[in-house]
């Protein structure tokens, strides 16, 4: 009798057995080298390119950056921008999508560097410097491009600058916007990083005319924030973020349906995609370990993906 009460206590009273911590196991999602543009391209590699017949530049998410570079300051510096603190401590103000960060940015361009010091000194509460010229980040060498993804405030997506021009004039070819989408291309897109444009910033500084920042949202290139300002777009991202979403949720529910909702990440890999992961489960798992949406745990059986305690 009381060993059949003792195998019914764990259940009855909700008591929950875990799997036993141990040596760390390594995780296959988590990169070594520490490099963002390493991320950034073993995810492009996970895009399914075929689901969208190539029609759409490869996306990564800067959350599944983060899954392989866990540092998110040194992910940051890499892929935006290189700021260091002078006590030897990464600026954190690039760290997550705050829009505060573009702002600094934006206003850099702007003031001097020394005001810029001060002004951000007040904002983050230290001081901080600069990086070389020779320590440029990723999208600064134009070799990247942000763009928000606008399901979340969040979310934003990194797409190879070469990738993106080329999908761009391919949907554009012989459409009536061919013209102002090339002339975005080949004045913009060099020359300005921003995540967002201003009217001025189009019409005063690059040239536009109304009808042709018109014509730049019918193409897809811009989509609009609000009253004289664009985010910069993926031309036929619309689709990508549908699957994405419910992909995301379905992952989730995956973890949630689990025994002590947790699951390892061997075993989820391992398991048949539902119909609504169109992406690939590999895909959503890096971002639901970048956004933080589950827990990573290491046990003597891998790594324990778990839903954080609520």
């Amino acid at each position: 009798m009381s060993r059949k009460r003792h195998r019914l206590v764990p259940e009855t009273f909700g008591l929950k057995r875990r799997r036993e911590l141990g040596d760390v196991v390594a995780d296959p999602l988590r990169g070594e080298s520490g490099s963002a543009r390493e991320a950034v391209a073993e995810i492009v590699r996970l895009f399914p390119r075929v689901l969208f017949e190539d029609a759409l530049p490869p996306i990564a998410l800067r959350s599944q950056v983060y899954s392989l570079v866990p540092d998110r300051t040194a992910a940051d510096r890499q892929l935006v921008r290189s700021v260091r603190a002078t006590n030897g401590k990464a600026l954190s103000c690039l760290a997550g999508t705050s829009e505060l960060s573009w702002r600094c940015w934006s206003i850099r361009r702007q003031l001097c560097s020394r005001q810029l010091d001060e002004g951000l000194e007040k904002i983050m509460g230290h001081r901080y410097s600069t990086g070389s010229h020779g320590d440029k980040a990723l999208q600064e060498q134009g070799e990247i491009r942000i763009v928000q993804l606008g399901f979340d405030l969040d979310a934003q997506g990194i797409v190879f600058t070469e990738d993106y021009r080329t999908r761009v004039l391919k949907a554009c070819d012989g459409r009536p916007y061919a013209a102002a989408v090339q002339k975005f291309l080949a004045s913009v897109l060099p020359a300005c990083g921003d995540l967002s444009f201003q009217q001025d910033q189009m019409t005063q500084t690059f040239g536009f005319r109304d009808p042709e920042i018109t014509q730049l949202v019918k193409a897809g290139v811009l989509t609009v924030r609000d009253a004289g300002s664009w985010w910069l777009a993926v031309p036929g991202a619309g689709r990508f973020i549908k699957y994405f979403v419910k992909g995301r949720q379905a992952v989730l529910s995956m973890v949630r349906k689990a025994k002590y909702r947790e699951l390892l990440l061997s075993e989820l890999l391992g398991r048949r995609a539902p119909a609504s992961v169109r992406l690939g489960l590999a895909y959503h798992v890096h971002d639901l370990i970048g956004a933080q949406l589950v827990d990573c745990v290491s046990t003597t059986s891998g790594t324990l993906l778990r839903l954080p305690e609520t």
